[in-house]
């Protein structure tokens, strides 16, 4: 296996220097007659596909974290962050047209650290992806306990939002999970309008009471609000998927700046807006702070988010261990008992996973805290400095521009890594205070925080 490995990592590493037939470097092979072909979509496929993956629950804990950072900070935080995710992404596009037979992040990190690294970070970018497919069950959860005013045990509720996501991730290819990406998108942006014109109109105590700096939040508050903005930026761990599916991967940068700006814009102005009407006690998810009835509308229209978002991170996940598993055959393009079964046994055990973890952390704050500290910080950031950095050794000083980058690219791993360590140790306190909720419990999990 390892020789195999080697001699992957060598014809990769020659590509872009050497003619080749496409196809034998491509990850799905050549799809000419193939009964399922995956590279079928076009950039404003991706760039749907994009939006729904990223503004999704995010969003929901973004006015809150602006009021524990106060407004200036936050915003700037939002901005500044979201320009960093910008260039990191189009990292993963240079990265992508170099060596176009990586399909996610496990490839990558083989032809940049070899075998051991292929496993880790194949295994690290997986276990993200479950995360957060587990905080979309423990989102429908949270939904079906507002809808219903808790009418049954919210293990039913989460096993209910299993079902409906594995069935909705059935599809094999991003270009059919794509049209429902649109409603996705759209129900986010009416859901979070619908909570802001009713918290605008109840007029809150605290409406208008706002901290430009936010100096009485602990440090450990803090730290756990940049890790839901950092969060909310969460969709790099896809990125190598969906530039994979593309019919022209050079198509890639146009869909990840539409992406870029509709959600950098979107975090501002619903974490502003929200923040001014709701007062320093904005809750988190940001639905909770509207009124009862308003709080039910606004949670059903967002229940396609709370679906499809969490589809499009399983589909990533799914279709990485399909890869996997068939890798060096044609088994992926065909519609056999064995490639439909395989597809299906592996949405099924994926979805499960994130079902037990949904019961195991069903608190939302603590959910998304974990996740941006665990994992975000390194795929949206750090490791993309990595890439690049490989892609350019040997001309890191050949000029004060290569010079520049290559500060500016180390800068970018040293912050995935600071990201990561104060991360987890604010979620770790936080968890180890009994703040992470009761696993595996019937009782009602809808406790919006303050």
């Amino acid at each position: 296996m390892s020789d195999t490995f080697s001699s992957e990592l060598e014809r990769a590493e020659k590509q872009a220097s050497q003619p080749k037939d496409a196809a034998s470097l491509d990850p799905f092979g050549s799809e000419v007659g193939a009964a399922i072909a995956y590279k079928t979509c076009s950039w404003w496929h991706v760039g749907a596909l994009m939006v729904a993956e990223t503004i999704s629950l995010g969003v929901l804990g973004l006015p809150h974290a602006v009021a524990m950072l106060g407004l200036v900070p936050g915003i700037l935080l939002i901005v500044f962050l979201g320009l960093y995710a910008t260039y990191t992404g189009y990292v993963i596009g240079q990265f992508r047209n170099k060596f176009p037979a990586v399909a996610n992040w496990a490839d990558a990190a083989g032809i940049v650290a070899g075998p051991w690294a292929y496993e880790i970070i194949g295994l690290a970018s997986i276990l993200l992806i479950v995360f957060i497919m587990a905080a979309h069950v423990l989102s429908f959860s949270i939904m079906m306990n507002v809808l219903t005013d808790h009418a049954t045990c919210s293990i039913a509720f989460a096993v209910m939002g299993l079902v409906v996501c594995f069935v909705g991730g059935l599809p094999r290819t991003w270009k059919n999970i794509s049209y429902t990406s649109i409603v996705s998108c759209l129900s986010v942006v009416f859901a979070v309008g619908i909570a802001l014109v009713g918290i605008a109109v109840a007029k809150l105590p605290d409406a208008g009471h706002i901290d430009i700096i936010n100096y009485e939040s602990s440090l450990q508050i803090k730290v756990m609000a940049l890790m839901t903005i950092i969060l909310a930026y969460a969709g790099h761990v896809a990125f190598f998927s969906f530039i994979s599916e593309l019919r022209e991967p050079r198509d890639f940068p146009k869909a990840l700046f539409f992406m870029q700006t509709v959600s950098t814009t979107f975090y501002c102005l619903m974490g502003a807006i929200i923040y001014y009407y709701a007062g320093p006690t904005v809750l988190s998810p940001a639905l909770g702070s509207a009124s009862p009835i308003v709080r039910k509308v606004a949670y059903g229209i967002a229940a396609p988010t709370i679906v499809v978002a969490g589809v499009v991170n399983g589909h990533v996940a799914c279709k990485q261990i399909y890869l996997r598993v068939w890798k060096g055959t044609d088994v992926v393009h065909q519609k056999s008992f064995k490639a439909i079964g395989s597809w299906v046994g592996i949405c099924a055990a994926v979805w499960t996973l994130s079902w037990v973890i949904a019961e195991a952390i069903p608190a939302f704050d603590a959910m998304l805290a974990l996740i941006g500290a665990l994992f975000c910080g390194w795929f949206s950031y750090g490791f993309s400095g990595v890439l690049w950095i490989y892609m350019n050794k040997g001309k890191w000083w050949v000029s004060k521009r290569k010079g520049c980058l290559t500060v500016l690219n180390s800068t970018i791993f040293l912050c995935g890594a600071f990201i990561c360590g104060v991360g987890l140790w604010a979620t770790g306190t936080e968890l180890a205070a009994g703040h992470g909720g009761k696993s595996f419990s019937c009782a009602d999990n809808y406790h919006p925080s303050n």
